[in-house]
């Protein structure tokens, strides 16, 4: 069952991040930085990557725009912008983890899954359009995962 969970998931993050080059298309509320990010696996702070299903914050200045998830998922790594992506950050859009797959904005309780980066409890009462967790890009190099935007 978990293997099929990471490939599934594995399967739409690939679908949501192909579907377009055009930059326009994303999020109008997250302004896409660049950056570089190194997460090395060997260090107490990053040890809760080493088993698949654990996702951390890494909110470090420069990486991303409030910091980053990034989740082991049994089948590799993936990393998402912890700003809520439904509004521009301000004071409350920092995401946090909510148990240990989740993470949900405390401006308006939009929970998202980090295997996927979809919105679980998207209203559908709203004429507005809500959008999923911002991807980021990670490759891994024997006990580093370096994230990225560029």
């Amino acid at each position: 069952m978990k293997t099929f969970i990471a490939v599934f998931s594995f399967c739409t993050v690939l679908f949501l991040v192909s579907c377009s080059d055009d930059k326009s298309a994303r999020n109008p509320y997250l302004v896409e930085l660049e950056f570089s990010y190194d997460v090395n696996l060997n260090l107490p702070l990053y040890n809760g990557l080493t088993t698949p299903g654990n996702a951390i914050y890494i909110g470090n200045e420069g990486v991303g725009l409030r910091g980053i998830f990034v989740i082991n998922t049994g089948a590799g790594y993936y990393a998402w912008e912890a700003s809520c992506p439904n509004h521009s950050p301000n004071e409350c859009s920092t995401m946090e983890i909510k148990g240990g797959t989740n993470c949900i904005c405390p401006c308006d309780d939009y929970e998202y899954n980090l295997f996927n980066g979809q919105m679980i409890n998207r209203p559908e009462d709203t004429e507005e359009r809500t959008y999923d967790l911002l991807f980021y890009q990670t490759q891994v190099s024997g006990n580093r995962i370096r994230v990225y935007n560029n």
